[in-house]
């Protein structure tokens, strides 16, 4: 261990521009926006919070929003009533509702469809932030104007 008294006065003032040239030099993760999520959840609903660590899990800063006005925020956004998902998060000016794999959300932010985002209906079994065994591929739809349409089946 190197205590203050070992080190001269040069090597100190060394380390401490060094130290702070090296802080400047870096911006932290939480400055960066595009990594910033929203998650709009239910109060009593731990699943959403399983997503949100899932989500920070993948480099993503959340920041959790209890409410009980989600039907009011899938109206809002233009999710039909039965592709309702179980939480909304808004990511880069996109809406991402429910359990969606990272690699659903990454191709998402990379394309940047014009779209309003994308939803996966309900809780499925075995999805991100879900407990169980996945039973089946899950079908995430586009929220989107016009006629229904799939974006990803994983």
């Amino acid at each position: 261990m190197i205590t203050l008294f070992a080190i001269g006065r040069r090597a100190m003032l060394a380390l401490l521009v060094g130290g702070a040239a090296s802080m400047i030099a870096r911006p932290s993760r939480a400055a960066d926006s595009s990594k910033q999520v929203t998650l709009y959840k239910d109060p009593q609903c731990d699943c959403c919070e399983g997503y949100a660590d899932y989500l920070h899990s993948n480099g993503f800063t959340v920041s959790l929003v209890p409410t009980h006005d989600l039907p009011l925020l899938d109206e809002k956004y233009g999710i039909a009533a039965d592709l309702s998902p179980c939480h909304i998060a808004l990511i880069q000016g996109f809406v991402v509702g429910g359990h969606v794999p990272i690699a659903v959300v990454n191709r998402l932010l990379a394309e940047k469809p014009k779209i309003t985002g994308i939803t996966l209906p309900g809780m499925p079994l075995g999805s991100p932030g879900m407990v169980g065994q996945k039973m089946e591929p899950f079908t995430i739809y586009e929220i989107a104007k016009g006629s229904r349409k799939i974006y990803a089946v994983v």
